[in-house]
């Protein structure tokens, strides 16, 4: 009974440490985030997003890159531009970028596993992207479209909607102009609670299920289940296997970073870290918003897409790192602290802390609770 309450203790222990050590890029990452759609209007997406050429699929990776993270806001939102009149391999090329492009998964990524790994996050985005393209472009015929915006327009519920319809943006003005203004800081803190509201239980889920496997799974099971001792093997193998392992653990982009940072300091490979956080898009709670927005027929032939797209993107990653000489020889991630300590990481929290804490009120003076409410 001591060692089980002991081993939990332990668990709980990592998962606290872990959101200690990510919570000031959380909050820099969010407030980014909300800062960025304050000022870029919603309603103009679907103009910008006619078609599945490079200048579209572009924008979208770029407008994708500047909004939220939450996987299921992401999916929501691609839908309603959808429906608006948008190409629809460009809306999802939108959802690919906004949870793997986006401002907090790279402070995340870089703090908790090296800038090497953020590098690759954004490289292999827009590969994913360019693959998806070819792949639809392949296999995506006119009527499946057109019985996937029909299935769209029925408007059936997933996850987000209300979040995926907030437009708050500023216009009218210059950037600066309209990024320091009073509405703009509204507009910003209530995108910064929202994106909260959306994610914080992928993110608590995360560092739960990162916490309890860092400290119970041994080390050798993940060598053996990686292939560690065959390393040309392990190099196809973790592409491979890395997104089916995040279908299973049903974590988001953001989430689920602590988790690949245990899995790398286990034994997957390069290649197979950047798979793993690829595929928050295809675990099965998405799969099953997918069929709800688009029927069974669309909703398969993303997750394969999607599938093919991240293994294939995370190969060639790990190829051009590998000669490149970029991927880490130390799989030694800094996932804990041993303690907390009066450290910079303390400091920034502490500096962040306050910031969130004059969004938040912001927001509850600005008929946040209400937006909020409305948005289920």
């Amino acid at each position: 009974m001591t060692n089980s309450i002991a081993a939990l203790g332990h668990a709980l222990w990592m998962a606290f440490a872990m959101f200690w050590e990510i919570l000031w890029p959380l909050i820099l990452g969010f407030g980014l985030s909300g800062a960025v759609q304050a000022v870029v209007s919603k309603g103009e997406m679907s103009r910008l997003l006619p078609d599945d050429s490079p200048r579209s699929l572009a924008i979208a990776t770029g407008l994708g890159a500047a909004s939220s993270s939450c996987s299921y806001a992401a999916v929501a939102l691609a839908r309603s531009i959808f429906r608006k009149g948008a190409d629809f391999t460009a809306a999802m090329a939108f959802e690919l970028a906004s949870t793997n492009l986006v401002a907090e998964l790279t402070i995340i990524i870089i703090v908790l596993m090296g800038w090497q790994f953020a590098a690759a996050e954004f490289i292999g985005g827009p590969l994913m992207v360019v693959l998806i393209a070819v792949f639809f472009r392949i296999f995506l015929s006119r009527k499946l479209v057109r019985e996937a915006r029909e299935q769209a327009n029925k408007g059936i519920k997933g996850v987000m909607e209300g979040h995926a319809e907030m437009d708050m943006s500023v216009q009218g003005r210059s950037f600066w102009q309209r990024i320091s203004s009073p509405e703009a800081i509204t507009a910003t803190s209530h995108y910064f609670v929202m994106d909260w509201a959306a994610v914080w239980k992928d993110i608590a889920g995360g560092l739960l299920l990162a916490g309890a496997i860092g400290a119970w799974v041994p080390q050798d099971f993940w060598k053996s289940f990686f292939l560690t001792s065959h390393p040309v093997a392990a190099i196809f193998w973790g592409p491979i296997v890395g997104p089916i392992v995040a279908v299973l653990s049903f974590v988001c982009s953001v989430g689920n970073i602590p988790l690949a940072a245990v899995l790398w300091n286990g034994g997957i490979s390069f290649g197979g870290v950047i798979a793993f956080i690829y595929a928050d898009l295809i675990v099965l709670p998405i799969i099953d918003i997918y069929r709800k927005y688009y029927g069974w027929k669309t909703a398969l032939l993303i997750v394969s897409v999607f599938y093919i797209a991240m293994t294939g993107a995370a190969l060639i990653v790990e190829f051009i790192f590998h000669v490149l000489g970029l991927i880490p020889q130390h799989r030694a991630a800094q996932i804990v602290e041993t303690s907390i300590a009066f450290n910079y990481t303390t400091v920034l929290n502490i500096i962040f802390l306050a910031i969130a804490a004059f969004l938040v009120v912001r927001f509850l003076r600005t008929g946040g609770p209400k937006m909020l409410a409305h948005m289920e």
